[in-house]
């Protein structure tokens, strides 16, 4: 049980402090509620843009990182399609150096052109190395404008097109920056031997006197339902030919999410599975297949993926796949089955929740989907999914008008 104390600052800011006296470190963790769903189409890429820029200095101090570092810490951050997340894990004693460096860099940061340049060519670096040039690199920027025609889930975080974060302008990051990095858009977590009264203190000191910004409308389009099978083939230099199998699924709030993402791991959680014991020990089609969620807060995917045998066709690869999924759809499962992955899942579960900086992040990601409550009540929840569960799931979810394939075949 993960003991923690919420407070909200006249500005809107949200703190989550959880006191762990198993460690000497303390994690301050930093949600920003904008990801790449935030964008316009015709500006993708900023979300991730920021992550990037954020670490660039501000004109108190302008090199975050060796702050960081002399006082023995770490710092890093990620992207999403949802939200922003930052965190510091360093010693205890140097708690108030992490909320001065956040709450300065929410106040100051310094968008200069040279350091959007800078930027600009690091995140062109990262787009050449991890979608150009690795091999499958650039599936989900195939996948995503598949399987979704107007939700802005259809594009990665690193944007549709490379050339709208190349010709970002100063006062488009400017903006972007007044609108989404305002503290009542944000999450701060705070997990470490510390005491909550205390936090509350100096979070109130570093963040109270920053202006909240204007309430943000997210009028997000609603995805129409798919109602025709799409497909597309596309050839590269890769090892051995793959598929990619898109379901747009539930909501992460939706009552039957956990259902799907116990789909999943039936499917192919481990080599006691139901796709490894079929398609790869038995039929031997596949050398790698796996059934896995986005898991997005709004209505993300259900992906299931193969690399193909040499000497296998992929069409008939995939009607291996479809008859699994129908046959999951056809029979109810038996208790002992599902018991079985919702043990795993409540292990691994417990596990990640371990760490302080694990607990952090877990904290503020259960704020904005405005049930904080569920970091404890989770794997009750899964154990509520019964066996009609999953075969409704399965029925509403893998029918072949809503499938969305990529055949992703060597060159």
């Amino acid at each position: 049980m993960i003991k923690y104390c919420k407070y909200r600052l006249h500005n809107g800011l949200t703190l989550l402090v959880s006191e762990d006296n198993s460690t000497p470190l303390v994690t301050v963790n930093t949600l920003y509620n904008v990801g790449a769903r935030d964008e316009d189409p015709s500006r993708t890429g900023f979300a991730h843009l920021f992550e990037h820029l954020m670490f660039g200095g501000t004109r108190n101090i302008p090199d975050f990182e060796s702050v960081v570092n002399n006082v023995g810490g770490d710092s890093n951050a990620f992207t999403n399609n949802d939200y922003t997340n930052y965190y510091i894990t360093l010693p205890a004693r140097y708690l108030e150096t992490a909320l001065w460096l956040e709450s300065d860099r929410m106040q100051y940061l310094n968008i200069s052109q040279h350091a959007l340049q800078v930027q600009q060519s690091v995140v062109t670096e990262e787009y050449n190395y991890r979608y150009v040039n690795q091999p499958y690199g650039d599936v989900w920027m195939l996948l995503r404008p598949l399987c979704y025609k107007v939700h802005p889930y259809r594009w990665s975080t690193i944007g549709s097109d490379i050339r709208h974060v190349q010709q970002a302008t100063l006062d488009d990051v400017e903006c972007f920056f007044r609108k989404f990095y305002r503290p009542n858009n944000a999450v701060i977590a705070v997990v470490g031997p510390v005491k909550a009264d205390e936090v509350y203190s100096l979070v109130a000191k570093w963040y109270g006197d920053i202006a909240p910004g204007p309430e943000i409308c997210r009028q997000l389009p609603k995805e129409p339902e798919q109602d025709a099978w799409r497909s597309l083939t596309v050839h590269r230099d890769v090892p051995s030919n793959a598929f990619y199998a898109g379901y747009v699924m539930e909501e992460r709030c939706d009552d039957m999410y956990r259902a799907a993402d116990l789909v999943s791991d039936i499917l192919s959680s481990g080599k006691s599975s139901r796709f490894y014991n079929k398609l790869v020990k038995e039929s031997e089609l596949f050398t790698d297949v796996d059934a896995y969620i986005t898991g997005e807060s709004g209505p993300g995917l259900f992906v299931v993926s193969g690399k193909v045998r040499d000497g296998v066709d992929s069409a008939k690869a995939l009607q291996a796949v479809d008859d699994e999924l129908q046959c999951l759809s056809d029979t109810v499962l038996t208790d002992k089955e599902l018991t079985k992955v919702i043990n795993r899942f409540e292990s691994t579960f417990l596990y990640s929740q371990y760490k302080a900086l694990d607990c952090a992040m877990s904290l503020c990601y259960y704020e904005r989907l405005g049930h904080v409550e569920w970091i404890n009540e989770e794997p009750q929840l899964y154990r509520k999914v019964t066996p009609d569960d999953i075969q409704r799931v399965a029925k509403s979810l893998f029918r072949h008008e809503h499938q969305s394939v990529l055949f992703y075949n060597r060159k």
